[in-house]
């Protein structure tokens, strides 16, 4: 199978699977906005931002280390089994540490609660290593399968804990615990990691080896824990929880687009990395990149579009505001699936350090710009500050790579980028029936122009595989 066939397969086998959760937390929205005040939702979001930056910290990014090291020995059982010694034998001692330092913590610091917020950090280091191992593993379809496991789990236990047992915040920081659980739980039947636990084979120079990949990656986890969710830290503590609130409903909206970006990373971090020495690499990448850059462009301009009509609907009015600041960060997630794109070429290339530093580039300027601005203009701040770090880690990583790789956009693309989405934004907060329509319109058919080559391309190897579509 060619690199960009293997590509798409594993693309679209990890997208069922991931936009299965995805799409379950999305249409969760209208339950969450009608059961829970805006300050109950903002110090949930908050629980769940720092879930997210204690996770690679607590491991070292050992997960990351793992699945690149994991695809360079598919084809050796015995250095298969050693790195899964290696990896269980460092999260037992990871998690004793932490679990035995945040107990002590949390005695003198209060913290809501304090238990389950625990057990939802160690359940979600499990999950979030043994999917990065079923990859490692090239088990993209049990990878798929845990995810749609885990969007399952969410909506029946927040349906049931917060409908019928009224748990509220609670019951929505219980359910997570209990979707990361039942991942884990199947990935480690399912890929019999029970069999491949031998702590007589771990190697201390060889996890002193994977930890010289992983621990650049920590500043680099850390800024981008910055750059996407340190203003609403800021946020909470200068504006109060109600309106942070409001700006993580705005975000629900992007994250999408930050989802999908996502899936399809997953599948590109083990491309790059197999095909980072070929002969027509620079051809290869240069390809990907911009086919996905138009994909995502595209998707960016249609969701702004479809906005007028689906926020409405899906979000209560007591959220009306969150609104207002959709099409900045819409804009700055369209700039990061350059910037993710551009990142997994550094770590194919095993560049970890300019990765961080390049992020690091991007936390400090969401910082200063939250600091000097959200007094004045409120969420606005929050808003434009990721777009502009955002735009400045794609501009600086694109320059950077070039002394490794030569990655070419397609003429013209950029400026097309401006004009639409410049149109687009000023159609969205004018707001007015018939020029929503004209902006849905424009939207669809600039989508189809851009993306002609890919669809017709994906068109006649649909017609390959569908004999009955083909024409008599």
């Amino acid at each position: 199978m060619n690199k960009k066939k293997q590509l798409a397969k594993n693309t679209l086998i990890i997208f069922f699977g991931r936009v299965c959760t995805q799409l379950i937390s999305f249409f969760l929205l209208p339950l969450y906005t009608s059961y829970l005040a805006t300050s109950e939702y903002g110090v949930v979001d908050l629980i769940q931002t720092y879930v997210t930056l204690l996770v690679p910290i607590i491991t070292l990014e050992l997960e990351m280390s793992i699945f690149r090291y994991l695809i360079d020995s598919r084809k050796s059982a015995a250095n298969t089994k050693q790195l899964m010694s290696i990896d269980f034998y460092i999260l037992g001692i990871s998690l004793t540490v932490f679990s035995i330092l945040y107990l002590i913590v949390t005695c003198f610091v209060t913290v809501p609660f304090r238990f389950l917020i625990l057990v939802d950090i160690i359940v979600c280091v499990l999950s979030g290593n043994f999917l990065q191992v079923a990859r490692g593993f090239g088990r993209t379809v049990d990878y798929s399968i845990s995810c749609i496991l885990t969007g399952l789990t969410t909506v029946v236990s927040n349906i049931i804990l917060i409908c019928f047992v009224h748990m509220q915040a609670e019951g929505m920081i219980l359910s997570m615990a209990l979707a990361n659980f039942v991942c884990s739980a199947y990935l480690f039947f399912r890929l019999k990691l029970y069999r491949q636990i031998d702590f007589q084979l771990v190697d201390h120079s060889l996890i002193k080896e994977m930890y010289q990949y992983s621990i650049p990656l920590i500043p680099n986890g850390i800024s981008w824990w910055i750059v996407n969710v340190s203003d609403r830290t800021i946020i909470s503590f200068i504006l109060g929880a109600g309106a942070n609130g409001l700006y993580a409903i705005s975000n629900k909206f992007p994250t999408i687009i930050s989802s999908l970006t996502g899936v399809f990373n997953l599948s590109w971090s083990e491309s790059a990395a197999l095909h980072i020495n070929s002969p027509d690499r620079d051809e290869f990448f240069s390809d990907i990149m911009n086919t996905v850059m138009k994909l995502f462009t595209s998707l960016g301009v249609g969701m702004l579009a479809c906005m007028p009509f689906a926020f409405p609907i899906l979000i209560d009015t007591k959220y009306q505001e969150a609104y207002l600041y959709i099409p900045f960060l819409v804009l700055g997630v369209v700039f990061n699936v350059a910037i993710c794109l551009y990142s997994q070429v550094y770590l194919a290339k095993k560049l970890s350090k300019q990765v961080a530093s390049t992020a690091v580039l991007g936390a400090i300027i969401n910082i200063v710009i939250n600091l000097l601005f959200v007094r004045k203009i409120g969420l606005y701040a929050a808003a434009i500050s990721t777009t502009i770090s955002y735009f400045v880690m794609m501009i600086y990583r694109h320059i950077d790579l070039k002394k490794y790789i030569s990655i070419r956009l397609e003429k013209g693309f950029v400026w097309k980028t401006i004009l639409i989405f410049g149109f687009t934004i000023a159609l969205y907060y004018y707001n007015h029936l018939y020029l929503n329509i004209l902006n849905l319109i424009v939207a669809c058919f600039y989508a189809f122009f851009l993306n002609r080559t890919f669809l017709r391309e994906t068109w006649k190897t649909i017609q390959a595989k569908l004999p009955i579509l083909k024409k008599s």
